[in-house]
């Protein structure tokens, strides 16, 4: 009876040891660890001459550009808003021959008092029909774009973001007509700076009853002529699941920025399908005028187009379109003035 319990204490006690040897290995380690992190991890490049120059034309393109969108009403400025506003467009198309149509549109973009001014509420007319149509409110904008609304939706959304750098967003909303209709959808997009130039990336993911599930890609690629001038190539595919189709478009544009109440836009665009076969539907040429009207809440535009479409033959459709546009909110689109460059930075 003694030898058993001897050989059970004599067990123990080497168990015990050998934790506390192997406890008092990890001391050095650790030691060495923080002695590691204490020591700084940058080491030079012959690179490193390029970081101020990259630094400081990378902030100048970011903040044009984007002092840009905000003052055009960008569609994508308007979804990264971060603040509570209402927008009342007035829009009239003036096509040839004298036939005018005109639409009043509405759309809400409501901050909610929680999580940290990360939660929405989204009011908005046809949401499938702003996730399908390849030409953004920046883009070419065809008469069947600015058609009366349909319906409305509601939706919530939940977004995180890092400014001037990444955006993303998901959320879920109901279509309010006579029958309610669900959908779901998220956006993600990152800002990528190269000195005179960047790329924007945009994605999209969505589920209508109505349509089915798609996605979308957009690629801006900005370049930066001299302030006031900016280069801009867009790009944009949308896939449609239950068409198993691909619309897309392409868009060539320069904006200039005449002062803080003017602004002028003009491009040129493709825009295509691929399904029952690949061709360009329509090619569109454009001008478009923006005027602030009165501070920072009422603007107009005007907006000649010469299009070619595919049903006429490729012959020469010309309109006009007017819009006369009103913000109530936090989140007002006014142009952010963008300091000079300086000739002796490098």
């Amino acid at each position: 009876m003694n030898i058993h319990r001897w050989r059970i204490v004599s067990r123990n006690t080497w168990c015990q040891a050998v934790l506390l040897s192997n406890l008092a290995s990890l001391v050095p380690m650790v030691s060495l660890g923080a002695e590691q992190s204490a020591e700084p991890a940058q080491q030079t490049s012959f690179f490193d001459f390029l970081n101020a120059s990259h630094d400081y034309w990378s902030l100048k393109v970011i903040r044009f550009a984007d002092s840009i969108d905000r003052f055009f009403a960008n569609s994508t400025s308007f979804e990264e808003a971060n603040e509570s506003v209402l927008q009342i467009d007035l829009n009239e198309v003036v096509k040839q021959g004298g036939d005018s149509q005109i639409t009043l549109t509405t759309r809400a973009y409501l901050l909610l008092p929680l999580a940290e001014k990360r939660l929405h509420l989204l009011v908005e007319p046809d949401p499938e029909k702003v996730a399908t149509v390849a030409a953004s409110k920046d883009q070419a904008v065809l008469p069947t774009d600015v058609e009366p609304s349909g319906s409305y939706a509601a939706a919530v959304r939940y977004q995180v973001a890092e400014k001037n750098i990444w955006h993303f967003s998901a959320g879920a909303g109901i279509r309010l007509r006579s029958s309610l209709d669900p959908f779901v959808r998220a956006r993600g997009s990152v800002s990528i700076p190269l000195r005179k130039w960047r790329l924007k990336l945009e994605q999209n993911v969505f589920w209508f009853n109505t349509i089915g599930a798609g996605e979308s890609t957009k690629m801006d690629i900005d370049h930066l002529l001299g302030i006031p001038v900016l280069f801009r190539a867009t790009s944009n595919v949308i896939w449609l699941h239950e068409k198993q189709s691909l619309d897309l478009s392409q868009s060539l544009s320069i904006i200039h920025t005449i002062n803080d109440h003017n602004a002028m836009l003009y491009q040129v665009s493709a825009i295509g399908v691929s399904q029952p076969e690949w061709q360009v539907t329509d090619y569109v040429a454009l001008a478009r005028w923006r005027r602030r009207l009165h501070q920072d809440w009422l603007f107009m535009e005007i907006s000649p187009q010469l299009h070619y479409p595919e049903v006429l033959g490729y012959r020469l459709d010309p309109l006009v379109i007017l819009r006369l546009e009103m913000l109530f909110g936090g989140k007002r689109t006014i142009a952010i003035p963008v300091p000079p460059i300086d000739s002796s930075t490098p």
